[in-house]
């Protein structure tokens, strides 16, 4: 018989697999994931305040977005008792959201559908040794 109920054991066996290093994620961004990728392959693995700068001077859209994200998690860290000086990007990744479905109406009466995609953004940073 168990001891615990099943939401205690859940919390627990949670909390130990939670993520310890400082990160921050925004969920339903209204960027496609493969356009968020092209921006954060060219800051991954390298320190926040590099990535800062490559953000600032990026003309795409998902540039902005992955900048505010980044600041928020170099925040955490700094909340966290972590030098932002030597913090870098361990892992920055999107995954695939809902996608909105409309419609754009086409000669003879036919119709095209326009897929709007969104992607849950993730940004994960770590101290350097």
């Amino acid at each position: 018989m168990a001891t615990q109920h099943r939401t205690q054991v859940k919390h627990e066996r949670n909390a130990e697999n939670r993520e310890k290093r400082p990160h921050a994620k925004l969920s339903y961004a209204r960027i496609p994931v493969q356009k968020a990728c092209i921006v954060m392959d060219a800051i991954r693995g390298r320190d926040v305040n590099t990535a800062l700068a490559i953000l600032d001077y990026s003309p795409k859209y998902a540039a902005g977005v992955i900048h505010k994200l980044l600041s928020s998690a170099a925040a955490n860290a700094e909340f966290q008792g972590m030098n932002k000086d030597n913090l870098y990007i361990a892992e920055c990744f999107a995954s695939n959201g809902p996608i909105m479905k409309r419609i754009q109406p086409r000669a003879r009466g036919s119709a095209y559908r326009i897929n709007k995609r969104m992607s849950h953004l993730t940004v994960i940073l770590d101290e350097k040794k």
